[in-house]
């Protein structure tokens, strides 16, 4: 007798495999015996419309628009995405019914499509990624207009109709009690790190500095809200008191790339600092290996106060030290391995960078306390079993959802 448990996931912002947390969920359920599907976007190379990869099936929709800026932009995007979810759904419903979707966000509009499958017993598990709330406010926007008051019903009527909740830290999982009124015992936590493998990389490689001395590293997309701007003003005023001993490497692409090298130029900085844009895998970790410390610049928000950088983590398994502003989630995340700034303070990011990087010392010991505590703790083999049994957990307590296959056969 075969039990069938087949899962959903669908994801709006990036494709899969790109997106390392999701394919990271949709891989490790798969071994762990689960049927997985992906629904997503196409970007870049990955442009098949379907398409089986280590046992996952994903099912990508051509996307058309991507908004930059602007409410009525995102609000076309958010439509468009929802309708080729839906089919895209629907298709690979077709082809092997699921029992549960498991929705990523942002946009906090996939509940609706999780309920028109509810007649047909289908579960839904929102993976809670980002607060959209706070990061409509974190991009310039009001908290007291009409669009702010609608993201919050969005949010809260996600969370309400969830059977099952995914908070990525304990600031969601504080937020989802408190402004989503859910029962604690609905909610999981399941961090985003990398596999402990990644501490075992070694792949240092000295001509990336540039004949630098030292090596900066920023690793992440270049958005709005991200505070790449703040490391920039950070390296003006480190310039302006340090020998040209320095290299800034900016990891990454993103909407706001282009203005972030432009503002580079603006600022004298082209002999400080180098855009990457996006790189292999290998390529990263050979930055990430060489690196003298790395920086997250984030500033204090009320969505960065309460999020988890996946960047930081990355960082830590590199066994990289990090300076950054002090915010709440990052003190939860890298403890002793990241030096503290006083929040959105441009120039003490810059004073901060220098005096961590002449102390070689503090250096070293900064970065074995980060990557003990990403292999002790942060690792996705520890994320992993906590969601494998959430899932058996779902699974098993609902009778409705354990089918079986292949009955006469047996």
């Amino acid at each position: 007798m075969t039990r069938e448990r087949n899962i959903l996931i669908i994801v709006q912002n990036l494709p899969v495999p790109f997106d390392r947390r999701v394919w990271q969920e949709a891989t490790s359920l798969q071994r762990a015996g689960f049927g997985v599907a992906v629904v997503c976007p196409k970007k870049k190379m990955y442009t098949k419309s379907y398409e089986q990869l280590e046992g996952v099936d994903i099912y990508r929709y051509p996307l058309i628009y991507e908004a930059d800026k602007g409410v009525l932009g995102y609000l076309v995007e958010f439509i468009y995405c929802w309708i080729a979810s839906l089919w895209k759904a629907a298709v690979a419903y077709w082809h092997r019914p699921f029992h549960v979707i498991h929705a990523c966000n942002p946009p906090d509009t996939f509940f609706a499509l999780a309920m028109l499958f509810r007649p047909l017993g289908v579960k839904f598990v929102f993976d809670h990624h980002d607060l959209c709330p706070e990061m409509f406010v974190a991009k310039g926007r009001s908290k007291t207009g009409m669009l702010y008051r609608c993201l919050l019903l969005l949010e809260r009527l996600t969370l309400r109709s969830a059977d099952r909740i995914i908070a990525v830290n304990q600031s969601h999982r504080d937020l989802a009690i408190a402004r989503g009124r859910v029962d604690k015992a609905k909610i999981t936590i399941v961090r985003s790190g990398p596999r402990r493998a990644w501490t075992g990389i070694h792949a240092a490689d000295p001509s990336l500095k540039r004949d630098r001395k030292y090596l900066v590293v920023y690793l992440g997309e270049m958005c709005e809200q991200d505070g790449v701007d703040h490391l920039l003003r950070a390296i003006q005023h480190y310039v302006s008191f340090c020998g040209p001993d320095t290299l800034f490497a900016f990891i990454g692409g993103g909407p706001d790339q282009p203005r972030m090298k432009s503002m580079a130029s603006t600022l004298g900085l082209d002999d400080w600092v180098h855009f990457t844009g996006r790189v292999s895998d290998e390529l990263l970790w050979q930055y990430l290996s060489t690196a003298d410390l790395c920086v997250d610049p984030d500033p204090l928000t009320d969505w960065s106060n309460l999020s988890t950088m996946n960047k930081i983590i990355e960082y830590m398994a590199f066994g990289r030290p990090i300076v950054a502003f002090d915010l709440l989630e990052h003190r939860r995340s890298a403890g002793d391995a990241a030096l503290y700034v006083e929040a959105n303070d441009d120039k003490q990011l810059g004073v901060a960078i220098r005096d961590l990087l002449i102390d070689d010392g503090r250096r070293q010991i900064m970065g074995e306390c980060g990557q003990k505590r990403f292999y002790d703790y942060l690792a996705w083999e520890e994320s992993e079993r906590v969601l494998i049994g959430m899932y058996e957990n779902l699974f098993n307590i609902d009778g409705r959802l354990l089918l079986t296959s292949n009955e006469s056969s047996q």
